[in-house]
Parts: structure tokens; sequence; C-alpha cells
């Protein structure tokens, strides 16, 4: 049990930039295990996202507590998984060669596809979980931010890290069966409890959840195809829109039959 704490605790650090305690210690192979947990660490994001809109709509309208959540969101992740999506705009935007793609996205400098693209991502987030209810809110950041983690460690699964060094390369060994159970474990218990607690009714979640996963999936055939693998900005692409697939899906208006 300690050593999968530490495994959490490594994690967390990793993907956020929370402060974790110093017994944790550091073993560089801890790196390639603690992927397992990054679903969890999206119920810490997800927990930390959800207090500051619960506290910011009780003072400002609700846009604005949205926007301050997902503000705090992209604070507490360094941009991690942003700044993936805009470099794969950037590198995969144009009909350029697959070595070509892959130094783009190394560029720290950002070009045109990555801005609008960024942009345009944070406006669909915005503007979803501004059409929502409060209390929905609540209930689709805390099933959005594991469940889209959790598709980006699929790719970890199957397939390859094709950089020779990189951000992600620590994390980029292929995960065990059992460690993508747990994670897959981690994603699967808040979607349980926003549907145990009827805060979302099934349809909704089953929508929310498909759309994702269709996001995911397109994704990773584009990589292929582009990359012959993945990248650890692959990886923050895919979790970015996922998330806001999630939220697109779960706000969808759906049909008679669908619902009765």
């Amino acid at each position: 049990m300690l050593y999968q704490l530490r495994l959490f605790f490594i994690a967390l650090q990793f993907f956020t930039r929370l402060p974790i305690p110093r017994w944790v210690g550091f073993q560089p192979e801890w790196l390639q295990r603690c992927t397992r947990y990054f679903p969890l660490v999206g119920w810490i994001v997800a927990w930390v996202c959800a207090l500051v809109y619960l506290l910011a709509v009780q003072f400002w309208p609700h846009l604005l507590a949205v926007l301050l959540s997902t503000a705090v969101g992209i604070w507490l992740t360094g941009a991690f998984h942003e700044d993936g999506f805009a470099d794969v705009c950037d590198g995969l935007g144009g009909a350029v060669g697959r070595e070509r793609a892959l130094e783009i996205m190394r560029d720290s400098r950002l070009g045109s596809y990555g801005v609008i693209g960024i942009v345009l991502l944070l406006a669909l987030k915005v503007a979803a979980l501004n059409a929502f209810l409060p209390l929905q809110v609540l209930a689709v950041l805390g099933m959005a931010h594991p469940v889209s983690r959790w598709l980006a460690t699929c790719l970890i699964w199957r397939m390859d890290y094709v950089r020779e060094q990189g951000k992600a390369k620590p994390l980029a060994q292929h995960m065990r069966g059992g460690e993508f159970l747990l994670a897959s474990l981690c994603a699967a218990l808040p979607v349980i409890g926003v549907w145990a607690l009827g805060l979302m009714s099934w349809q909704r979640i089953v929508v929310g959840v498909l759309l994702a996963a269709l996001a995911a999936v397109w994704l990773a055939r584009r990589f292929q195809q582009r990359l012959g693998g993945y990248t650890g900005d692959c990886l923050g692409a895919v979790q970015q829109m996922s998330e806001t697939a999630f939220y697109l899906g779960t706000l969808a208006t759906l049909p008679g039959w669908w619902t009765a």
C-alpha cells in the first residue's frame, strides 16, 4: 500500500503543480508505473475545479464562476495538457511529413493552428459548462477529468511512443493489464457515483462517455497514420479533446425514444 501511495504522489507531482510529502522520495522506475493513477489525479483536479466553481458561484454570475474554475484547472496542471493540444494542432494541422510534424510539435513557439485550436477548445469548454445547472457542473467535472485521463492512458496501453527523447518518455512504457484495469476502475467510480446519486441520467452519461471515446479513437487513428504512434503532446491532446467531447455529449439534447 505504501508503494501504491508513492506512485499516486509521483503521478500527482508529474501532472500537477501540487507539492507532495518529502517522505515519498523518488525512483526513476516509479514514473513508468505511476500512469495507473493518471485518472485518479483527475479526481483531484476535478475536486479543485468544482470547489472553486462552488465558491465563485455564490458571489458572481454563473459564467464568471465557470471561467474562474477553468482558469484554476489550467493553473493547477500548468497548462500541461492544453500545451500538448496546441502543439498537436500545429504539428498535424498542415500537410507535412512525419519528421517535420514531430519537429513542429517539439518547437515551443505557438503557430496559427495552435492558437486557433486552443481558443476554440477553451471556448467550447466554457460555453458547455455554462449551459449546465450548478449541480450538473459539479457532476460533469467529477466525471470528465478522470474519464479523459483514462482515455489518454489507452494510448500508453495500446500504442508506441515515437520519440527517442521527450517529456513523456519516462511514462511511455506499455502498461500491464493489471495497471490498465486499475486506471479503468479509477475512471469508472466517479461515473458510477454520479449515476447512483441521481445527479445525471444514465443516458446522458453514456452519450458523454461515447462521444469522449470517439474523440480519443479518432485522434489515436490520426496519430498512428501521421506519426506512427504517440508523443506526450498526443496524450495532452486526447485528454483535452475527450474532456470537451464529454461535456458536449452530456449536454446534447437527446431524442425522445432514447430518454423514454
